[in-house]
C-alpha cells in the first residue's frame, strides 16, 4: 500500500469529492468586507491568489448568518439571495486550480465587540472574566423562539453557499462564538432542553446540523469545527468533546476539524504549549490521537504545523487526515506548493512588540497577520519582515486606543 502523505489525494466517504491534496487553508477572518458586509474584489483577489497555491481546501474566515449578529466590523454576512452575485464571483476565484472552497458559517453570540452589534445574546446571561467583559456588551439569554430562528438562519445561509457554489460549509462550533457557549457548562446554564446534560448542550449544535444538512441537500459537504477543550474550569471537556464528535459521525459529519481554547483561554495560538508538544509541532496532536482510536470522521488538525516531515508523520500515524494551515498562508499564499515541492520555506519571526501588555494579549499577532492578508488582497506580496512596532502604530492609527481587545478567527 502507498504511503500516505500531505501530497496523497483523499475522496469523501459515501460523497463523490475528491480533494488533489491534504492541505487545508483553515479559517482566519479576513476583515475586508465592504460596509454593507459583503465580499468584493479584494476577497476575490485574496482567495484566487490562495487557490494558486496548491492546497487542496480552502476555508473562509466566518461568514455570518445575519447582519445583526457580527463578531467584528469587517465580517461578511449572507443571509439574502440577492447577494448571490458577489458570492459566486468569490466561489469562482477560490474554487480555481482545481481547490474545493468551503464557506465557515457562524453566529459570534456574545463575542461581539463593543460598538459592534446593538445587543450580544448567548445560551445564558452569564459574563466573561472580568478582565474580558470590559470589551464586550453584556449578553442576554436566548429565548425558544430565538433559538429556533438561529437554526433556520445557519440552514438558509448553508442553502446559498451551495447555489453560489462554494463546494461545502463549516459550521464554526469553536473558539468562544455562539454553538461554542451552547456547548460549555460553564456559558450555557439553562435549565430547559437546551442545557443541563451534554446531551442537551449538543441539541443546538444537532438541529443546526441536520437543518444544515436538509437544507443543502444529501451530496454537499457538511463540515463542523470544533474546541478539542476549552482549557478552563467547569468548560467544555476533552471527553465531552469526543462524545460530541460520535455524535455528528452518527449523523453524518463529513470533516472535523480541531481546535481548542477560547479568547479567554487562547490555546488555539499556542499560548502555554509544552515544550513536547511544540516539539511535535501540532498543539492538538495527542488529542487527535485519542479521537481516532475510536472514530473515522475525517479530521483537520490545525495550530502549530511548520514543517512537512511533522505533517506527514501526522498523517501516517493516522491521528489526521488533512493539515490546517492558517498563518503561514498569510504570509507564504503558496505553502502548500513550497511543502510538496520540497521548497525551502523561511520561519516566519513571533510578533513582538516588546511591550508586554500588549505582547501578552495576543493582538498583536491577529493584527500583524490580519494587516498581510490586506496587503496580499490589494494584489501585493507579504511583508515578513514588517516590524511589529510598525504594525501596532498601523493599528493604533486606524482604531485607536479602544483597539486593545481580541480579533477572532
Amino acid at each position: 500500500m502507498k504511503e500516505t502523505t500531505a501530497a496523497s489525494p483523499f475522496t469523501l466517504h459515501n460523497k463523490n469529492v475528491t480533494f488533489k491534496n491534504r492541505f487545508v487553508k483553515s479559517a482566519m477572518s479576513e476583515g475586508l468586507a465592504t460596509k454593507v458586509h459583503l465580499p468584493d474584489a479584494d476577497i476575490f483577489r485574496l482567495y484566487h491568489t490562495w487557490a494558486k497555491g496548491g492546497a487542496g481546501l480552502l476555508i473562509t474566515g466566518n461568514v455570518m448568518i445575519n447582519q445583526q449578529a457580527l463578531g467584528e466590523p469587517g465580517n461578511v454576512v449572507l443571509e439574502s439571495e440577492k447577494q448571490l452575485g458577489l458570492f459566486r464571483a468569490w466561489a469562482r476565484a477560490g474554487t480555481h486550480n482545481d481547490t474545493h472552497l468551503w464557506m465557515q458559517i457562524n453566529h459570534p453570540g456574545k463575542q461581539v465587540p463593543k460598538g459592534v452589534a446593538r445587543e450580544a445574546v448567548a445560551p445564558s446571561a452569564v459574563p466573561f472574566e472580568s478582565g474580558i467583559q470590559r470589551f464586550f456588551p453584556h449578553a442576554r439569554a436566548l429565548t425558544h423562539p430565538e433559538i429556533e430562528k438561529i437554526i433556520r438562519q445557519f440552514a438558509h445561509t448553508a442553502s446559498l453557499a451551495r447555489r453560489a457554489g462554494f463546494t461545502g460549509v463549516q459550521i464554526h462550533a469553536a473558539h468562544g462564538y455562539l454553538i461554542s457557549q451552547f456547548l460549555s457548562p460553564r456559558h450555557n446554564q439553562r435549565t430547559d432542553e437546551w442545557g443541563g446534560s451534554i446531551k442537551n448542550r449538543f441539541r443546538f449544535l444537532r438541529e443546526i446540523f441536520n437543518a444544515v444538512r436538509e437544507a443543502a441537500g444529501p451530496e454537499f459537504p457538511v463540515g463542523v469545527k470544533i474546541n478539542s477543550a476549552d482549557f478552563m474550569k467547569a468548560g467544555f471537556s476533552e471527553e465531552e468533546s469526543q462524545y460530541v464528535i460520535k455524535e455528528l459521525e452518527r449523523l453524518g459529519v463529513d470533516m472535523i476539524e480541531i481546535s481548542g481554547g477560547t479568547y479567554e483561554r487562547p490555546e488555539l495560538f499556542g499560548k502555554n504549549a509544552s515544550a513536547s508538544t511544540l516539539k511535535r509541532e501540532a498543539y492538538f496532536l495527542e488529542y487527535a490521537e485519542s479521537l481516532k482510536q475510536t472514530t473515522e470522521v475525517p479530521v483537520i488538525l490545525t495550530g502549530g504545523f511548520r514543517t512537512r516531515p511533522a505533517m506527514d508523520s501526522a498523517l501516517q500515524s493516522g491521528a489526521a487526515d488533512f493539515i490546517g494551515l492558517a498563518r503561514p498562508m498569510a504570509v507564504y499564499p503558496d505553502y502548500p506548493d513550497r511543502l510538496l515541492s520540497e521548497a525551502p520555506v523561511p520561519r516566519i519571526a513571533p510578533v513582538k512588540t516588546g511591550l508586554p501588555f500588549i505582547d501578552n494579549l495576543g493582538i498583536m499577532e491577529l493584527a500583524w497577520y490580519n494587516q498581510q492578508l490586506a496587503r496580499l488582497s490589494k494584489g501585493r506580496k507579504a511583508a515578513p519582515g514588517f516590524p511589529p512596532v510598525f504594525s501596532l502604530a498601523l493599528l493604533l492609527m486606524k482604531n485607536g486606543i479602544n483597539v486593545i481587545r481580541q480579533r477572532r478567527g
